[in-house]
């Protein structure tokens, strides 16, 4: 292994591990070494990807802990001292959104993706950091969306705003953190493929294209795609990046709403065309 990405002797947290994107990086921060706290309220599906990393040799143990509930937080970060005495990543990627058009959005239901999605980011940061700030170092991985940043329209107004604080509370932990050797990054993801999504095109066979016509990479994402990234930003390789909004999406961000991704045909004379009527 090269050493530059070796995690051995780390000890890295992450949410949602039971499946997707939190399961896709805890499987590969454990290959290259790294012992994981699996945090999922499928236990179940958790289980079977610590006995993955059990299968590497690596230490692994399962928490069904309430990651929008800052006291279960508080407890299992407990439980973490107790079981490895440190802590030198945090994935905070689970999460719950809420689809409502914005004039039928219940405030109860607001109250609810912003105590899952900032309240519970920033308690699970909090717990994290403290620990990692004792040592000297560490590095957080938050997890956002491309509706951290743009409009996504289509009901995602809570999700929007509890995403879009995400990317500010990554910003200014790693103002108060970095000089302090802990790192704080945020990834943004269009759209990943997951059972829900999965759920969703399966109801709605126009809805996959319609997403991909908007990414130039022309497919949506996979839970793979984190893995490298994850990596990177856990390990030594990374340690000058901090404060950084990381699109993983395809190019989505990089084309302009208008724009034409490069595997559609273009219009070269009637490109010309207008451009000489405008002269």
């Amino acid at each position: 292994m090269n050493r530059l990405f070796d995690l051995t002797n780390k000890v890295a947290v992450v949410s949602g591990a039971a499946q997707g994107m939190g399961q896709a990086t805890s499987l590969a921060l454990a290959e290259c070494g790294a012992d994981v706290v699996l945090i999922d309220r499928n236990r179940d599906g958790a289980e079977a990807t610590a006995d993955q990393i059990r299968s590497q040799g690596r230490r692994a143990i399962v928490s069904e802990a309430n990651v929008s509930d800052p006291e279960a937080i508080a407890d299992l970060f407990h439980q973490v001292d107790t079981e490895f005495g440190r802590v030198d990543f945090l994935g905070n990627i689970a999460g719950d959104g809420h689809l409502a058009r914005p004039e039928e959005l219940a405030i109860a239901d607001l109250h609810s993706v912003l105590q899952n999605l900032v309240v519970g980011r920033f308690a699970m940061c909090q717990e994290a950091g403290r620990r990692m700030l004792q040592q000297g170092r560490g590095s957080i991985m938050n997890i956002g969306s491309l509706a951290s940043s743009t409009a996504m329209g289509r009901g995602h107004i809570a999700y929007s705003m509890a995403m879009g604080a995400v990317i500010q509370m990554t910003r200014e932990l790693s103002t108060e953190w970095s000089h302090r050797g802990v790192r704080v990054n945020c990834v943004t993801p269009a759209q990943v493929v997951n059972p829900s999504l999965t759920a969703r095109m399966k109801d709605d066979p126009t809805l996959e294209g319609r997403f991909v016509h908007g990414i130039p990479a022309g497919r949506l994402g996979e839970p793979r795609d984190i893995m490298g990234l994850a990596v990177l930003l856990a390990s030594d390789a990374s340690e000058w990046i901090t404060g950084a909004i990381i699109p993983m999406d395809g190019g989505n961000m990089a084309m302009n709403a208008g724009g034409t991704p490069g595997h559609e045909p273009y219009r070269v004379q009637s490109f010309k065309a207008e451009k000489k009527s405008a002269t």
